[in-house]
């Protein structure tokens, strides 16, 4: 294709279904039949779907699992996981299944405040800008008062407002730096709605000190909340005596000293902390979709608040003392149970529902816990018999379905590796010799 097309998105589903497979599948109308194969039997719902997004043409479908035995503060949950990587699911059931004889998962909601800034030039005076946003206080607050009333009567609102100079990083550069509680919706819309009458406001008060004119010398650059978030921060922990941490035949004694030395390793290496903090990400990512929250901004969060120091490093701490066996993570959760999906896709609301309607703070300790879960099952892996073992007889399904492998090869190949590591290349040559051919190459010639 060499032109850009026009108006794309004014064409109906089907117009655009047929301009995309004509310019690049040829006309092949399997492509067609591949998209349509995915749509919901229920017209209803598939439109439902279709207005998430624009330019909808068909459903992107992920594994939804549950990782049953999470008990958490007390409370025995089974976790909604939406994610496509072999072993997640299972690693995480596996995790909460040794911690459940221990006492579970304790954790603390350390906060839940979220900020935005309006980010603006000032070339005037420092000072009059100081003194103005000072005797003007109060207005910020009170000419947003109709876009806060609703979240004032659920006990949220703006719980703070400050200016900030940033003119040593650039010229000219502040902040009305504006701190929020948004109870138990993410609250993107609220915020955004505050910091731009932030904006209107900061005008109109320069403008009033400059005879009604407008302040040439104020610009306003945008206005946006911060996913960053490190004052709304969850703290999830697991513990039990050492002598309760044996692993098969490695001693409980030789398995904390090695567990201790693979948390230390993620502390203070970048290269390992990004792979055991992507571990992290995958127990907390799978809750998060599975219950229509922003998996992105709490990447984003997650990330940096791990290089808070200026290094980055693990998000997950270990310790012995008095001979008890402590590992817990720290972590941003900006997260919400009302508004967005959550009243709208149906496995959201479904997940909700199985994890007994939590509000906000609850489900930051539930996905804090998957998260330390998901890294307590990597690292004892790590430890212990590798990280392979566990994760290539999970993985051996994909192959095996790569392979078009029917039912009956597929239930000897999975006995044969019962007692076996797998390796791709063992999976293929264990098919290959099933089949009584030299490469998978030769199915496609078999009749």
């Amino acid at each position: 294709m060499n032109n850009p097309v026009k108006g794309f998105s004014k064409l109906s589903k089907e117009g655009k279904m047929e301009w995309l497979i004509a310019h690049y599948f040829s006309g092949d109308s399997r492509a067609l039949d591949t998209l349509k194969s995915y749509w919901h039997h229920d017209e209803k719902r598939q439109k439902l779907h279709d207005e998430f997004i624009e330019n909808t043409l068909s459903n992107f479908y992920l594994p939804y699992g549950v990782a049953p035995n999470f008990k958490i503060d007390g409370k025995l949950y089974t976790l909604p996981m939406a994610i496509e990587e072999s072993s997640v699911v299972a690693a995480a059931a596996k995790s909460a299944s040794f911690w459940l004889a221990r006492g579970g998962f304790k954790t603390t909601v350390v906060s839940t405040t979220k900020i935005g800034h309006v980010h603006f030039i000032y070339e005037g005076e420092h000072r009059q800008l100081e003194r103005l946003f000072e005797e003007n206080r109060s207005r910020f607050y009170k000419e947003t008062e109709d876009i806060t009333a609703n979240m004032r009567a659920r006990g949220g609102g703006i719980t703070s407002l400050e200016l900030k100079a940033k003119t040593d990083e650039i010229e000219h550069y502040f902040q009305l730096e504006a701190e929020f509680e948004t109870c138990d919706s993410m609250g993107a819309n609220f915020i955004n709605s505050c910091l731009e009458q932030f904006a209107t406001t900061l005008k109109a008060v320069m403008a009033e000190a400059n005879a009604g004119e407008a302040d040439e010398q104020l610009e306003i650059v945008m206005c946006i909340l911060s996913n960053y978030t490190p004052e709304c921060l969850v703290r999830s922990e697991v513990s039990c005596p050492v002598e309760q941490m044996a692993d098969g035949e490695v001693s409980a004694e030789e398995f904390v000293r090695k567990f201790q030395r693979a948390v230390r390793i993620a502390e203070v290496e970048p290269y390992r902390a990004t792979t055991h903090n992507k571990g992290i990400m995958n127990g907390i990512d799978a809750v998060v979709l599975a219950t229509g929250n922003d998996f992105r901004a709490i990447e984003a969060a997650c990330h940096t608040y791990a290089s808070r120091k200026g290094r980055y490093s693990s998000l997950t701490h270990c310790e012995v003392k008095d001979g008890t066996f402590r590992f817990w993570i720290e972590v941003p959760l900006a997260l919400g149970t009302v508004g967005g999906l959550t009243t709208l896709h149906p496995l959201v609301k479904f997940s909700l529902h199985m994890l007994d309607q939590p509000n906000a703070a609850e489900l930051m300790g539930i996905i804090a816990s998957s998260g330390l879960a998901q890294n307590f099952a990597a690292l004892r892996a790590l430890v212990t018999t590798g990280i392979q073992k566990g994760h290539m007889k999970m993985h051996l399904l994909n192959i095996l379905n790569q392979l078009e492998a029917t039912d009956e090869e597929k239930g000897t190949i999975i006995h044969y590796f019962k007692d076996k590591v797998v390796s791709h290349s063992a999976a293929v040559n264990k098919f290959c010799a099933l089949r009584g051919i030299k490469s998978p190459a030769e199915v496609k010639k078999q009749p």
